[in-house]
């Protein structure tokens, strides 16, 4: 009878545990999402972007290259400005962290009795939420204006992608801004990355029509396999099979979120 007590007493403080930990990671997203809905400079910049590239970019090499295996260079390149928004989104979400670090609200969360990993989790799932909201908004702005997909099924397979990809910067970020406090130190190491893997993911063209030693590097870009899963997903066209590039692309997202978990559970005060 003891040890039944004693069980039900453990059951019940890890399950207490378990909600707490997970009340505190929805406060710390609540908080990132009510200061992006705020912040009307930050959706307006994060959206301004994408539509520039659309509007310059497609349009003007739309008129050079017809199309792309079978698709317009419109569909082609919708794809891969919802992989850039993600990223950019993603990656720059770790600005917050040094924010925070810069107002003293950093220190406050880190000494409360809550864990650094619920504020892990919570930042990564606020910043990733914001950054699928601008890559649906992207999507839903290419069917209004007749870009056509797939179908349904290549949608919510597509959204899966989004996910990933925005889990796997959004970690990035934060876990190599929970390491510095500078805040153009983190903008010129975010620019350092961001660019080449930018430029390898296949955003404006397709890699498998590359040189060799350029396909090569791009392979070892982890946002190549998400544009090309997005764009496999919405109109059919992938250079690697879509179970790779969800394999792959899971894997990333998995190692990095380890990585940055670790990482921020040793920043300092």
């Amino acid at each position: 009878m003891k040890k039944q007590a004693l069980l039900k007493e453990t059951d019940a403080e890890c399950a207490s545990a378990g909600e707490i930990m997970i009340y505190d990671a929805f406060t710390v997203w609540l908080r990132e999402m009510i200061r992006f809905w705020r912040s009307k400079s930050r959706v307006i910049g994060g959206l301004a972007m994408p539509f520039l590239w659309l509007a310059i970019m497609g349009t003007g090499l739309s008129s050079i290259v017809p199309g792309v295996g079978g698709a317009s260079y419109i569909e082609f390149l919708i794809p891969g400005i919802i992989g850039m928004t993600l990223l950019f989104s993603s990656m720059f979400s770790g600005i917050s962290v040094i924010v925070d670090k810069q107002f003293g609200f950093m220190k406050e969360i880190l000494v409360a009795p809550i864990s650094r990993l619920s504020i892990m989790v919570g930042k990564t799932v606020g910043g990733a939420t914001t950054a699928l909201l601008n890559g649906l908004i992207i999507l839903v702005l290419a069917i209004i204006i007749g870009v056509h997909f797939a179908g349904l099924t290549g949608m919510f397979i597509s959204i899966v992608f989004m996910l990933l990809i925005s889990a796997s910067f959004v970690s990035l970020g934060v876990a190599i801004a929970s390491r510095m406090s500078d805040m153009s130190g983190f903008q010129m190491i975010m620019n350092f990355l961001i660019m080449p893997m930018f430029m390898l993911s296949g955003v404006f063209f397709p890699i498998d029509q590359t040189p060799a030693w350029m396909q090569t590097i791009a392979h070892f870009d982890p946002l190549f396999y998400g544009v090309d899963g997005l764009r496999g997903s919405l109109i059919g066209i992938s250079i690697l099979p879509l179970f790779v590039d969800f394999i792959v692309l899971s894997a990333f997202c998995i190692s990095i979120v380890l990585i940055g978990t670790y990482l921020f559970s040793k920043s300092e005060l």
